[in-house]
């Protein structure tokens, strides 16, 4: 389901409109401009880019998007920041923790304020106490940055 609904997968029947957007009349570049605008995702695995610091991860899909640098650079610090993570900027994922890694992928979910956040077992990875951590950062965010974020989540 969220393969379909995260437009990595086509529906064999029916019609998923999002935002206004109905999936199946785009396609290519239309549905990869789509993704990257309105929706953000966070895996289990974080699938963050090992060569590329904390900040830069986070910006990635504002680049993606050619959204301006520096605009982009100062919204990736702010979310950074917002989740406890101002101090590690420049440190690359291997240089942190599990739950500070899944806390990077959540604020480059956040960078092009997407409509829907889609998480995929995004605990599944962690110890016990990060995945509490998480699930309260979860209804945090929603309270703090966007009301009107919808989450889409998955656990086994």
């Amino acid at each position: 389901m969220l393969q379909i609904l995260g437009t990595l997968d086509q529906a064999d029947t029916g019609e998923i409109i999002i935002d206004g957007d109905n999936l199946s009349e785009l396609n290519g570049e239309k549905l990869a401009k789509f993704r990257n605008e309105k929706l953000g995702f966070i895996f289990q695995f974080h699938q963050l880019l090992p060569e590329f610091t904390a900040l830069e991860n986070v910006m990635i899909p504002a680049l993606i998007g050619k959204k301006n640098k520096a605009e982009s650079e100062q919204r990736a610090t702010e979310l950074l920041k917002f989740l406890g993570l101002g101090e590690r900027l420049e440190h690359k994922p291997a240089e942190l923790s599990g739950g500070e890694q899944q806390r990077v992928a959540v604020a480059r979910a956040l960078m092009n304020k997407p409509a829907i956040i889609m998480a995929d077992e995004p605990s599944g990875n962690l110890d016990s106490a990060n995945a509490k951590d998480l699930h309260a950062l979860f209804f945090k965010l929603k309270r703090r940055v966007r009301s009107d974020i919808y989450y889409c989540y998955s656990q086994s």
